[in-house]
């Protein structure tokens, strides 16, 4: 089995599930700037968070034959102070040269407020204007659905953003299909207890096609699981899905989205 696993939080794990990833077919990780366990005070934090995703990080992952990309952004549940948000999204530029930095993300909302919708705006700009890749995070549980109209409003509103170049994450039953429709990829999250588990996860794709879909762990300091993509692709043979079926969702799909980045390369 191959697959590539296009949202993991390593920063947080340990080199073990680097080993397991490897071992289990992981042929790629991608990791999105994340909230850090607690609210950072400064842009100094972030700055040095930056050099860990695009230097250190991908050295660590190197030892154990594993690629590694990021995404930078100020996260959504930091994003609530939009001066500190200002002075973090002024460092981004300086990285994005770098050799494993495919765009910006993970950006999106948490508790949808207007100061979390303001910086969002400000990322899409950044985004459009060095012309990356975005990978945007929908909120949890009761907000999700409110919260993915209000991303995909913003988005269609903004005349530079290719919806082709847009991954909106952790979506879930009921708002699957609003992203789908409106042009963009859909990220379906295999986390235990705020997201999808395989079941439904299956469910998803079953029922609305495997086109413009990727599976990814989302793991981190959390109770999560580096290995829920293969874990789920098995409960996939299980229902009778082909290895042909199983390797576009897995592989194929993040790799066709994520070779729009010329960086990406395995």
């Amino acid at each position: 089995m191959r697959y590539i696993e296009p949202h993991a939080h390593m920063v947080s794990r340990v080199t073990d599930d680097y080993v397991a990833m490897v071992t289990a077919g992981c042929a790629a990780v991608c990791e999105p700037a994340f909230w850090a366990g607690f609210d950072r005070s400064s842009a100094q934090g972030f700055f040095d968070y930056f050099s860990q995703l695009t230097e250190h990080e991908p050295k660590r992952a190197a030892k154990f034959g594993l690629p590694h990309f990021t995404w930078l952004c100020i996260n959504p549940k930091e994003a609530e102070d939009v001066a500190l948000a200002d002075d973090v999204i002024a460092l981004i530029p300086q990285f994005l040269t770098k050799a494993n930095v495919l765009g910006i993300g993970e950006i999106g909302l948490n508790k949808n407020t207007r100061n979390e919708l303001a910086v969002l705006e400000k990322h899409i700009a950044l985004a459009v204007e060095h012309d990356q890749l975005i990978l945007v995070h929908t909120p949890h549980l009761e907000d999700k659905l409110k919260g993915t109209r209000l991303i995909v409003d913003l988005l269609k509103g903004h005349s530079g953003v290719k919806p082709g170049r847009v991954i909106i994450d952790h979506v879930e039953e009921h708002t699957v299909e609003i992203v789908l429709n409106a042009g963009f990829w859909a990220g379906v999250t295999l986390y235990p207890e705020s997201k999808c588990t395989p079941a439904r996860a299956i469910d998803i794709f079953e029922n609305f096609g495997r086109e413009n879909i990727w599976l990814n762990c989302a793991c981190d300091w959390g109770v999560s699981d580096p290995l829920a993509v293969p874990k789920t692709a098995l409960e996939m043979r299980k229902r009778g899905h082909s290895a042909e079926t199983i390797d576009a969702l897995i592989y194929q799909n993040p790799l066709r989205f994520l070779s729009q980045c010329a960086k990406f390369k395995l």
